[in-house]
C-alpha cells in the first residue's frame, strides 16, 4: 500500500462495521466509490473494544489481498471466529468500538542477542513478530502502552507464541509500523 488518503479512517472503520452487520444480514459491504485506494494490496489488523475491554482482534501481517478485502476479512473474523470470545450477537454490534490498523512492511531485525534485540526495540512505535521455528506471534505498537518495557513486551510475545518468556534460544524478529485508525462514534 503506497499512502494512505486523509478519509481512510473513515472509510475503513465504516467499512468494518459494515461488514459486521453485512455479515449477520448475510450481504457484503460495498466499498466507496471513490476509495480505489482501498482496492490496492494491504495488510490490516482489526480490534474490536466494549467498554474499553477486548472483544476480538484479527489480522493478516503481509500485503496478500485488497485492502478492502483484508478489512472485512478480518472484521468478520475478529467478531465471529476468534476463538478467545463467543460469537458478537446483534445486541452487541452498537457498543462495539472499531479500530483498524494498516501495517507497513514488516522490516526484519539483525541482533546477535537478546539484549540486542532489546536495545533495538522502540517502545510505542514498533510491531513486532516473532517467529521460532514453526511458532509465531505478533504484537501490534498498540501493546507497548500496557507493556511499555521491552523485556516484558518482549517476554509475553515469546508466551503469546507457545514458548516460556525466559526463552534463550535463537529467535527472529521483525517490526512494522502501523497507522491506526479508531471509529469516530
Amino acid at each position: 500500500m503506497t499512502g494512505l488518503p486523509p478519509d481512510a479512517g473513515p472509510v475503513l472503520t465504516a467499512l468494518a462495521r459494515a461488514a459486521i452487520v453485512g455479515r449477520m444480514a448475510g450481504t457484503r459491504s460495498p466499498t466507496p466509490p471513490g476509495a480505489r485506494w482501498a482496492r490496492e494490496p494491504g495488510a490490516s489488523f482489526v480490534t474490536l473494544t466494549d467498554g474499553g475491554r477486548l472483544r476480538g482482534c484479527t489480522g493478516t501481517l503481509e500485503a496478500w489481498r485488497a485492502l478492502d478485502d483484508d478489512v472485512r476479512s478480518n472484521v468478520v473474523a475478529a467478531a465471529f471466529r476468534d476463538p478467545r470470545f463467543r460469537p458478537v450477537s446483534r445486541d452487541e454490534v452498537a457498543g462495539l468500538r472499531v479500530e483498524v490498523s494498516v501495517l507497513g512492511v514488516p522490516k526484519p531485525m539483525a541482533f546477535a542477542s537478546r539484549a540486542e534485540a532489546l536495545d533495538q526495540l522502540r517502545p510505542g512505535v514498533d510491531g513486532v513478530i516473532l517467529q521460532v521455528g514453526p511458532r509465531r506471534a505478533t504484537f501490534l505498537p498498540q501493546v507497548w502502552h500496557d507493556l511499555p518495557d521491552p523485556a516484558v513486551f518482549l517476554a509475553h510475545l515469546l508466551v503469546k507464541a507457545g514458548l516460556s518468556a525466559g526463552y534463550a534460544g535463537e529467535m527472529a524478529l521483525w517490526r512494522y509500523a502501523v497507522t491506526a485508525f479508531h471509529e469516530e462514534r
